[in-house]
């Protein structure tokens, strides 16, 4: 009997034939050793075992399809899964590395979409809070855009996208704290690149009106009223109903500044001054 072998977007497994019930399994674990079988019977012995969530068991008999049959193409397969399972079991550095070396050993194989993908879901599922580092953020972000450049069309890139928008929010979100933080303690030339950074490299997230209302604090009381009501005027043209536009708004009129009285041609002149690219 032959298997299904097609990889979804995390696993379709196959019906199985099941070990003895009343072997230990550390018993189980020595018969690998010792006993050759078919290849086809260890493959669903492996895939049964990740239908029980017995992913230790899984990865045995994945490895073990490896070692008895080293140049057959369920060996190659086993090796995404092995991969798959450690994802399965949350052992996410172990899963990046068993896709690494599928990728090193098979870079053109028919599993190389999944084993990218299983990359970057091995990173995404690792993100932490905005209050912490975001360096695994940045790999997720980095491994997820391989996976949208590599497989534009696939499955997995339309996933990828998804978790892209997710992790760019992140980002955004740590920019946002940090520039917070600068801007109660009175840095203010240290604010506003982080809320640059917001503007021009992450302006599609839920973030940017915000950004947009900090950097006219941040130029306001450093002075710059030109460029506080390019911004202000920015943020009113894009987002005129937004809370954040209407505070924007009262802190420039107290100012003598009209937001609304700027032209779009004269705002877009100053705002690329400030912000290169920005509308």
């Amino acid at each position: 009997m032959r298997v299904s072998t097609k990889l979804p977007l995390l696993l379709i497994t196959t019906a199985a034939l099941a070990l003895t019930a009343c072997q230990s399994r550390e018993n189980r674990r020595q018969e690998l050793a010792y006993v050759e079988r078919p290849v086809e019977q260890l493959y669903n012995q492996a895939t049964s075992e990740m239908d029980k969530r017995d992913y230790d068991q899984a990865i045995l008999l994945f490895n073990e399809v490896e070692r008895q049959h080293p140049y057959s193409e369920w060996a190659r397969r086993s090796m995404v899964m092995t991969a798959f399972a450690h994802y399965q079991g949350r052992r996410y550095d172990e899963a990046i590395s068993g896709a690494q070396r599928y990728l090193a050993l098979h870079p053109g194989g028919s599993e190389a979409e999944y084993a990218y993908y299983l990359i970057a879901a091995s990173y995404f599922d690792q993100i932490t809070d905005v209050g912490r580092d975001q360096a695994t953020t940045e790999r997720a972000r980095d491994a997820l855009m391989d996976v949208v450049r590599r497989f534009p069309d696939s499955q997995y890139a339309r996933d990828a996208s998804v978790k892209l928008d997710m992790v760019h929010d992140q980002l955004a979100g740590k920019e946002m704290t940090v520039g917070r933080w600068y801007l109660r303690n009175n840095q203010m030339l240290s604010a506003v690149n982080r809320f640059r950074t917001v503007v021009e490299k992450y302006d599609t997230t839920s973030h940017t009106p915000e950004a947009l209302h900090r950097l006219v604090e941040a130029y306001l009381t450093l002075g710059l009223r030109d460029q506080a009501l390019a911004v202000g005027s920015t943020l009113g043209y894009n987002y005129p109903e937004s809370d954040w536009y209407q505070m924007s708004y009262r802190l420039l009129t107290n100012k003598g500044l009209d937001p609304e009285a700027l032209d779009g041609e004269t705002r877009r002149t100053l705002l690329q001054r400030i912000i290169p690219g920005g509308k």
